[in-house]
């Protein structure tokens, strides 16, 4: 499943700033309600609410082969989470690597998302 893009760097401030957070030793994962969702919700060819994510990589972190394998990663981490149990709908969020994420696997990635969202209450019931 391909994810919708949060492009706008108004909108990663507003959750780094306004956002509930959840930090591991990996990551960090910032959710703020998405004011925008109705509207996009009616552009959906399904008619429902969907889920804007944001990965960041910091350069800091490594060279661009090293942050564009993290956001791979990342990926593919969401992916797996996603599909053992479904997520709350209509949110922005915007996921920061750290520097231990660089040298992690996805099935790692997939244990500190599970955990990151599980502390935000991020599952549906």
């Amino acid at each position: 499943m391909k994810f919708k893009a949060i492009c706008e760097n108004h909108l990663f401030s507003k959750a780094y700033s306004k956002g509930k957070r959840a930090v591991t030793s990996a990551l960090a994962v910032y959710v703020l309600p998405d004011y925008a969702a109705k509207r996009l919700a009616k552009a959906h060819p399904q008619k429902i609410k969907v889920n804007r994510i944001g990965l960041t990589v910091s350069k800091t972190l490594g060279g661009a082969v090293v942050r564009s394998r993290t956001r791979r990663i990342l990926r593919e981490g969401l992916r797996a989470v996603e599909k053992d149990r479904p997520l709350k709908r209509g949110f922005l969020i915007v996921i920061a690597a750290r520097s231990r994420a660089t040298k992690l696997k996805s099935g790692d990635i997939k244990k500190y998302l599970h955990a990151a969202f599980t502390e935000l209450g991020m599952y549906e019931e």
